[in-house]
Order: structure tokens, then sequence, then C-alpha cells
């Protein structure tokens, strides 16, 4: 398995080649900032990480939360010290029926109680049953999820004001990501972080790490 380690992208947690020795945002971070602030990952996406997601996932290997969540811990380290409440990336109920359980929320109660931080996995609502993402591409993906996400009008008094830890398996294009991160601020979040086991990675090449460095980390540094 490919462990995400520094140097990556501060914003993003995508990881750069080589290292420059200050923190940066890498240009997809520049270009198109996300919604939430700040993610994290154990592992890049690829067989063995893929495999490992796939038999917790639809092979109702519950078991593998513990041994996933606890690195997802280590990997979220920083934004967990910052965490006031986790919150889990909700199914909609007809899927949550399907599939039995949310492999979100397991990992996020095995990271709440490890942390000893609350998970509130009623905070956030999938209300729009939405197609299957894979396949998609970034603008399709966030179509499909426009309306997907609402903070329940009863959970917004245990958000509002607080940073929020949004919990997922995977990241792929961030469409996920950013649309539930959007339903958490609407709703009163203070910010909104976001924990993944696995993450896709593209390449970055050189020039794009010297342009990345000539826009470094001193703009991200003065807004947070």
């Amino acid at each position: 398995m490919r462990f995400i380690e520094r140097p990556y992208c501060e914003r993003l947690g995508t990881p750069f080649a080589v290292d420059l020795g200050i923190p940066l945002l890498s240009p997809a971070a520049i270009a198109e900032p996300p919604v939430f602030e700040r993610a994290r990952a154990v592992a890049r996406y690829d067989e063995v990480a893929g495999g490992l997601v796939h038999r917790l996932k639809y092979g109702d290997r519950l078991e593998l939360a513990r041994a996933l969540g606890g690195m997802m811990v280590r990997a979220g380290a920083e934004l967990l010290a910052d965490t006031d409440v986790i919150v889990p990336v909700p199914l909609h109920l007809w899927r949550l029926w399907r599939r039995r359980f949310n492999q979100a929320m397991a990992l996020a109660g095995v990271i709440s109680r490890t942390s000893a931080i609350p998970c509130d996995p009623s905070a956030l609502a999938r209300v729009k049953s939405t197609r299957p993402q894979v396949g998609l591409t970034k603008a399709q993906r966030g179509e499909n999820l426009q309306g997907a996400f609402r903070v329940p009008v009863l959970s917004k008094p245990r958000i509002e004001g607080k940073r929020v830890l949004l919990v997922d398996d995977v990241l792929t294009t961030g469409a996920t990501a950013n649309a539930a991160s959007r339903a958490l601020l609407r709703g009163g979040a203070k910010a909104v972080d976001l924990l993944v086991f696995a993450r896709v990675v593209q390449s970055i090449g050189r020039i794009a790490l010297q342009q990345a460095r000539a826009l470094s980390i001193s703009g991200f540094s003065d807004r947070s």
C-alpha cells in the first residue's frame, strides 16, 4: 500500500514528488479551491487500498473498519486536534437499506472511539437519491450531487459554530466532499475538514511544483 506522507498539498493532501522544504498548495488547490478547508488520506487509491475499501464496502467485512479507521486516526492527527464533531458522509435511505450499513459511519465510529471526539451521524442527511458516481465526469458528478445533502433542522444546533471533520472511505474528484461540506456550512458549521482512507492521486510534475512554490503557502497561512 502506498501511504501518503509529507510533502503534500496543505489543502488537498495530494502528495508531491519532491520536497521543496516549504509548505505548499498544489496548482489544483489554487485554481479551484475546495469547499472544505483541508483533506487528508491514508494512502493512494490503488489495487491494494481499493481492494480493502471494496471488501469493507461490498464484502460485509466490517472488521476491516477497525484497522482502516485506526490508520485514518494517525493520518488525520492534525485535523482531529482541531475537530469538535465527526460527521460521516451519509447514504440515502434506499441505498442504506440495500447495503445494510454505511461504510463511512463504520470508519467514523472507530475514529470517534479512538480519538474521544463525538460522532454525530444524524448531523447530515442525504435527501436525494443520486445515481452511482462511477464513470461520471467531474462536472457530471457535481450536477448529480446538487441538492443531495442537507442538515436537518433539529441537527443545526449541534454543529452551529463547530469545526466538523467529514469522514468518507475514498476521495476521487471531491464532488461528494464539496457537496456535503457546502451543506454543513450552510447548516451553521464554522469550518469543514475531510478525512478519507484512500484518495485518487494524479501525478504532479516538476513544472507544476515550481508554479506551486511561486504561489506558496503564505496566502493560505494568512487565512488559517
